[in-house]
């Protein structure tokens, strides 16, 4: 994929795909419900065909319809043993919460994932679900897992590392098993799972109490089915953000764009760099937060942001990295650790790509340092990707503005946004 410099700037409204965690959500609850549920507006993307493969080889029936997925949910416990493995390419979300549901069903199942995946820590979510009695063998703390279905016995958890994953991993666990289970959280995390939980009626009490956020879910209550109308993804929707805030003489509306509070992060950092971010329009659908978001080319200024905004945007700081190079003044990045074990170690390509294209920038520890200046000298025009989704497309917006650059494995952006290139393009850029 070659970027090219543009001109006339990116205007327009982008067509930005569902959400990516809710629509793996909305396959995985509804499977899981007693009745029918249609699912609108679904992210058609590699990491959820292999969420719906993964159900339909549980004899869940899904079918296609127009622009809807029709679910037939079969209830709690009443998951068929798949025929052979179950193979969820390189979603990470897919295997922990499938982890964490599988083990309180009453069969074995195995796991497994493309290289990236496999190279995934697993063990942060296998090690809670042990002490729930799960019976659960990784491949040295990775795939490919076996799980073997187990009567599963409530416990009191507390989420020592911050992940929605973890915490939905062990809420899905927790759906099947007798008695209640108590999680504790300790910083905020997307709250996408306890949301449609307690919309298709579990047993689902949440507190927050100081710093803390204590959920606890009674087990064994079935769900009932509804329809879910999926949300525009707001992740996908920062790297329209950015290059429209670093190309002269844009202007973009993108419209029905989730903005949970759990995961807008980069339209807080953004307007702390003096973004011309206007949010109107909000509403509520499902108990989400929906809203329209007006976009204008800026003059960004540089930034600090500590450990804590890292909670709330881990996978946008590849985007906001790009913009932080464009910025009149330094940027330092804090906390930065979760970077390093996400699709690849994102913290090390960022430095990598960046500095290949002439930025300024180093990490010490996991602090992210950026010093942009008005010259772009490229040293080396190929980004490196290891097969990461959010760094090819982030390079991508890097290369509208001092393109040509050339993006190896770009093939991965099919996992969250295949239709980003050419949406990009529509709106004035120019990636072939």
């Amino acid at each position: 994929m070659i970027s090219n410099e543009i001109n006339n700037g990116i205007n327009g409204e982008p067509s930005i795909p569902g959400d990516k965690s809710i629509s793996h959500r909305s396959i995985i609850i509804p499977s899981i419900s007693n009745g029918i549920s249609e699912i609108s507006n679904i992210l058609k993307s590699d990491d959820v065909k292999h969420t719906i493969n993964a159900f339909k080889s549980m004899n869940v029936k899904i079918e296609q319809n127009n622009n809807k997925l029709i679910i037939y949910g079969k209830g709690l416990n009443s998951l068929n043993k798949p025929k052979d493995y179950i193979y969820l390419g390189n979603s990470g979300t897919s295997a922990r919460l499938l982890t964490g549901l599988l083990s309180s069903q009453k069969f074995e199942s195995i796991l497994k994932g493309d290289q990236s995946l496999t190279k995934r820590p697993m063990s942060r979510i296998t090690d809670p679900l042990t002490k729930m009695n799960a019976n659960i063998k990784t491949s040295k703390g990775k795939l490919p897992i076996k799980i073997t279905g187990a009567n599963l016995k409530p416990a009191s958890i507390e989420l020592k590392l911050p992940s929605a994953q973890i915490k939905s991993g062990i809420l899905l666990a927790s759906l099947n098993t007798l008695g209640k289970t108590r999680v504790t959280e300790f910083k905020v995390t997307r709250d996408h799972t306890e949301t449609m939980l307690e919309a298709f009626g579990a047993n689902i009490d949440i507190k927050k109490e100081e710093n803390k956020k204590i959920i606890n879910i009674v087990g064994q209550k079935e769900l009932i089915s509804k329809n879910v109308d999926v949300p525009n993804d707001l992740s996908s929707s920062a790297f329209f953000i950015v290059s429209a805030l670093i190309n002269n003489n844009s202007n973009i509306t993108l419209r029905n764009i989730n903005n949970n509070p759990t995961r807008n992060g980069i339209i807080l950092a953004l307007k702390k760099m003096g973004a011309k971010i206007l949010i109107f329009n909000e509403r509520l659908n499902n108990n989400e937060n929906i809203c329209d978001i007006k976009v204008e080319s800026t003059n960004l200024n540089g930034c600090e942001l500590n450990q804590d905004f890292a909670d709330l945007m881990i996978d946008e700081y590849p985007i906001l990295a790009v913009a932080a190079s464009f910025a009149n003044s330094p940027s330092v990045f804090r906390g930065l650790k979760e970077l390093r074990v996400k699709e690849s170690d994102r913290l090390k390509l960022i430095l990598l790509n960046l500095q290949n294209c002439g930025v300024n920038c180093k990490s010490i520890g996991d602090d992210l340092f950026i010093y942009p200046s008005n010259k772009f000298e490229i040293k080396k025009n190929i980004i490196k990707t290891d097969f990461d989704h959010r760094i090819a497309m982030a390079f991508a917006v890097m290369g509208t503005k001092i393109g040509p650059l050339e993006i190896e494995d770009s093939e991965a952006i099919n996992t969250s946004f295949p239709n980003f290139k050419n949406e990009i393009n529509r709106l004035g850029g120019n990636i072939s």
